[in-house]
C-alpha cells in the first residue's frame, strides 16, 4: 500500500480479482471516441473529451492509491485468450514502473484537453477523436502483458500522432508529420522481427513474463537487443536517431508537444526496462559500455544544440534529447540509484517538460511567435505566468527542492564509479542546461517588454491555471519528500536488477 493516503485495505482485493480496472482505464476513452460524432456543439465535445479523460485520471489514482508496493509481482491482472493457437492472449497487469506512468499519462490527459480548448479551433470533433485514441493505446502499452498486445498498442499510436501533427501542426507540417511516421514505422517494423524471434526462441508464447523465464542464446539475445535497440533508440530518441524530434516537436500543436515530450519518449526507455534487461540480460552487459556511450552523447550533445537556439520550442526539443540521456544513462548503470533514478527522471521529464510546453503553447497563442529574442520583462508584463514559467525552468534545472535534482543526483551518483566519463558527461549536461535555460530566463522574462501592450494581452486564466497549478505540486512533492514515489518504484527496480545481474542485490 503506498504512503500517498490512508486507502481503505478492505476494498482493494475486490478491486484487484473482481473488476477489469486496466481494461475500464484503457478502453473508456476508446469508446468516448466512438461517441465524439455524435455530440452537437464545438463546447459540448470539449467538455465530453475534458470528462471522459478526467474520469480516467482518477481510475489511474485510485490504482495508484491501492497498489501494494510491498511487492514486485504484477497486480490487477487480467488474463484471456485471444488468439490461443498462435499463443497469444490479452494479458494486463501493472506493476511499480508502469502503474507510475500510468498515472502521469491520465494526468497529461486532461491537462491536454484544457490546452487545447481555444488553441484548437477548426475540426474540434477530429481533434478530441485523435486524443481520445492516442490516450486508450498509451495507456494500453504500460498495462500489455503480452508482446504481439504491446505491438499492437504500440504501433496504433503513430497513426493518431500522425495526424495531429499533420492536420493541426505549424506550416511545415507534412514534412514534420511524415518525418515523423516513418522513423518511428521503421524502428518499429524492426522490432517486430525481434519480437517474433523470441516468439520462436521462447517457445511460441508472447507471454512477457513467460519470456523473462527462458534463457537464451547469447548470440541470439545480441541480434533481438539490436532490433529492440533500434525501436527504442528511435523512440527516446537517442542520437543519431534523434532528428525527426525538433521537426516534430515545433510543428505539432500544444496537446502533440505535452503528449510527446510527456509520454511517447517514456516508452522507448520503458521498453527498456520492460524487455532488453530483463529478458536480454547477457546482451544487456554487453553492450552497456555503447548505451553508456551513446548516452553521454545525448546529453552533451543535446546540451550544445539547445544552447544554440533561438526557437523556444526548437529549444525545449533539444533538450529532452539531454535530459532523456540522463534517463538511458542510469538504466545502463545496473545500479540501485542509477536505476531508480533514471525511472523518476521519466516521470519528472513528463511533468517539467510537458509544462515548458504548456507554457510555450500559451504564449504562442497569444503572440504567434517562437522567437526568444521576441521576449522580454514578461516577469513585469505578466506576473503569473511570469513565476510559473521560471518555476518550470528552475526545475528542468534541477535546482536543489526541485524533482528534476532528485533524478539527476540519483542518475550521476549511481553512475560515478561504473564509468566516470560518462558521469562527467552528466554533469557537463546539467551546466550546459543550467547555461541554456538561464538564458531562456534572462531573454524572456527579465529586461524591458519588448511585446506591445503585453499587460493588456494576456496573464494566466482560470483554465491554465488548472493546467499549471497540478504539475507544479508535484515539482515540489517530488523535490522535497520523494519517498512516497521511490517506495513505489523499488521493489519493482530491485527485483528488475536481480533479473539483469543474476543474483539477488
Amino acid at each position: 500500500m503506498t504512503d500517498f493516503f490512508m486507502a481503505p485495505f478492505f476494498i482493494a482485493p475486490f478491486f484487484m480479482t473482481s473488476v477489469p480496472i486496466l481494461s475500464i482505464l484503457i478502453f473508456l476513452p476508446a469508446i468516448a471516441a466512438l461517441l465524439v460524432p455524435f455530440l452537437s456543439g464545438n463546447n459540448t465535445v470539449r467538455w465530453f473529451t475534458f470528462t471522459v479523460l478526467f474520469v480516467d485520471f482518477l481510475i489511474a489514482t485510485w490504482l495508484l492509491i491501492i497498489f501494494d508496493n510491498s511487492t514486485a509481482q504484477m497486480q490487477f491482472v487480467e488474463s484471456k485468450p485471444w488468439i490461443p493457437s498462435l499463443g497469444i492472449t490479452y494479458k494486463l497487469g501493472v506493476d511499480g514502473v508502469s502503474v507510475l506512468f500510468l498515472f502521469l499519462t491520465s494526468l497529461l490527459g486532461w491537462i491536454c484537453v484544457l490546452a487545447s480548448w481555444t488553441a484548437i479551433a477548426k475540426r474540434i470533433k477530429e481533434f478530441m477523436i485523435c486524443l481520445l485514441a492516442i490516450q486508450s493505446l498509451m495507456l494500453g502499452v504500460f498495462c500489455a502483458l503480452d508482446l504481439l498486445l504491446f505491438y499492437v498498442f504500440w504501433e496504433a499510436m503513430l497513426v493518431p500522432m500522425y495526424l495531429m501533427i499533420g492536420i493541426w501542426g505549424g506550416e511545415d507540417r507534412i514534412y514534420a508529420a511524415f518525418k515523423f511516421f516513418l522513423y518511428t514505422l521503421t524502428g518499429s517494423l524492426i522490432f517486430l522481427v525481434g519480437i517474433l524471434v523470441l516468439y520462436f526462441a521462447g517457445g511460441r508464447t508472447f507471454d512477457i513474463l513467460a519470456l523473462m523465464d527462458v534463457s537464451y542464446d547469447f548470440e541470439l539475445q545480441r541480434w533481438v537487443f539490436i532490433s529492440f535497440l533500434i525501436a527504442f533508440a528511435v523512440k527516446v530518441p537517442m542520437v543519431p536517431f534523434h532528428t525527426w524530434l525538433p521537426d516534430a516537436h515545433v510543428q505539432a500543436p500544444t496537446a502533440g508537444s505535452i503528449i510527446l515530450a510527456g509520454v511517447l519518449l517514456k516508452m522507448g526507455a520503458y521498453g527498456f526496462i520492460r524487455f532488453s534487461l530483463p529478458i536480454l540480460p547477457d546482451a544487456s552487459h554487453y553492450f552497456a559500455p555503447l548505451m553508456q556511450g551513446l548516452s553521454a552523447v545525448a546529453i552533451v550533445y543535446g546540451g550544445f544544440l539547445a544552447l544554440a537556439q533561438q526557437d523556444i520550442k526548437k529549444l525545449i526539443a533539444y533538450s529532452s534529447i539531454s535530459h532523456m540521456g540522463f534517463i538511458t544513462l542510469g538504466l545502463f548503470t545496473f545500479t540501485i540509484n542509477g536505476t531508480t533514478g533514471a525511472v523518476i527522471q521519466m516521470f519528472n521529464h513528463g511533468i517539467t517538460t510537458g509544462a515548458l510546453f504548456l507554457f510555450i503553447g500559451l504564449v504562442y497563442e497569444r503572440t504567434h511567435s517562437r522567437d526568444i529574442p521576441a521576449y522580454g520583462g514578461l516577469l513585469k508584463a505578466v506576473p503569473f505566468y511570469g513565476i510559473f514559467f521560471a518555476l518550470f525552468l528552475l526545475s528542468s534545472m534541477a535546482v536543489p527542492g526541485t524533482n528534476g535534482f532528485i533524478g539527476e543526483i540519483l542518475v550521476l551518483s549511481g553512475t560515478f564509479g561504473v564509468n566516470n566519463w560518462a558521469a562527467t558527461a552528466g554533469v557537463l549536461g546539467a551546466l550546459l542546461g543550467a547555461a541554456y535555460l538561464l538564458g531562456i530566463y534572462r531573454q524572456m522574462l527579465l529586461g524591458p517588454v519588448r511585446i506591445p501592450d503585453a499587460a493588456k494581452m494576456w496573464d494566466l486564466n482560470k483554465r491554465e491555471l488548472c493546467c499549471a497549478l497540478p504539475l507544479l505540486l508535484f515539482v515540489f512533492w517530488i523535490g522535497f519528500y520523494p519517498k512516497p514515489f521511490l517506495s513505489i518504484l523499488q521493489p519493482t527496480l530491485k527485483h528488475l536488477l536481480e533479473q539483469t545481474l543474476g543474483a539477488g542485490l
